[in-house]
């Protein structure tokens, strides 16, 4: 089964639609080079007697002239934290048929949940939209897995966009090295909020960015005259399409690049993901670059 956004449409709730990922992204697994591998990454200890040659990180030797050995999440416990935007942004899609970027968010955390909890690490969520941060701390207890799919399955679009208030909160509870999962259209008007956010990665967390988007946002795909609502406040704007198009592509590319430029920047993972992609491929991609040596 192809899991794209139309066929996860007919699947009723968050529940339904991210066991349906997270089962086709086993499978997959399964019929990959990655098999049984899983969302880890890794920390490093100093070499003693008894550690696997093979695991010993040469570019830590060349820079601090000792043997290090890579130390991989099924020996450390892997905390995850996924933190959604929930802004009325996200509540954006162009296709009836097709799904929220709010609802790819929450299935794609569902489905991280399942396989985070399934390999025994902690699944933790934050959710900000509005004047409202959300937080459930990482554990991995099965029972815990409902508490988030419920949280999840209750997500509604609202308020403005505040990824600068969410950096600040998961600097303040993160007391732990964990691996932070955004997943975002990245529409903050604060021109640091994105960089603010990457900080965690200087304090020894690890960082991953979905970044979402609707299909039209990158084609603007509209010609008769057109009046524009924001999603977040009162702004309006009526205008032709056609004479726009040209400079509004050229503007969403530049912050297009702009988002990757930082993540990179940052040794931020970066995924681009389009409401109308299937998204166990997308996480097959994110677990398969992960097992490729990112640590």
């Amino acid at each position: 089964m192809i899991l794209d956004a139309h066929t996860l449409s007919k699947l009723h709730g968050v529940k339904l639609r991210a066991r349906a990922v997270m089962e086709g992204v086993l499978s997959g697994l399964h019929k990959s080079p990655h098999q049984g591998q899983s969302v880890e990454f890794a920390e490093h200890k100093e070499y003693a007697p008894g550690d696997e040659i093979r695991h010993i990180d040469w570019k830590a030797y060349g820079k601090f002239d000792k043997y290090y050995v890579k130390r991989f999440e099924h020996e450390t416990n892997l905390r995850a934290v996924m933190l959604i935007d929930g802004s009325a942004s996200m509540g954006y899609r162009s296709d009836p048929a097709g799904m929220t970027k709010l609802e790819v968010a929450a299935t794609l955390a569902g489905a991280l949940s399942y396989l985070l909890v399934r390999q025994q690490d902690a699944a933790g969520l934050a959710v900000v939209a509005g004047d409202r941060i959300g937080e459930i701390p990482p554990r991995a207890a099965a029972g815990h897995l409902n508490l988030l799919l419920d949280e999840l399955e209750r997500l509604e679009p609202h308020g403005t966009t505040r990824l600068f208030d969410a950096a600040d909160l998961l600097a303040e509870k993160l007391s732990r090295r964990s691996l932070v999962i955004v997943l975002s259209d990245l529409f903050d008007d604060r021109a640091d909020a994105l960089k603010r956010l990457l900080q965690l990665r200087q304090r020894k967390h690890d960082v991953a960015v979905f970044h979402l988007l609707d299909p039209a946002e990158l084609t603007f795909p509209f010609d008769d005259p057109t009046m524009f609502l924001s999603m977040e406040d009162d702004r309006r704007i009526e205008v032709n399409p056609r004479e726009i198009k040209q400079s509004y592509l050229e503007e969403f590319g530049a912050f297009l690049d702009e988002v990757k430029r930082t993540c990179a920047a940052a040794d931020v993972e970066y995924e681009r993901v389009l409401t109308d992609q299937p998204l166990d491929q997308v996480l097959l991609r994110f677990l398969g670059r992960r097992q490729g040596g990112r640590g």
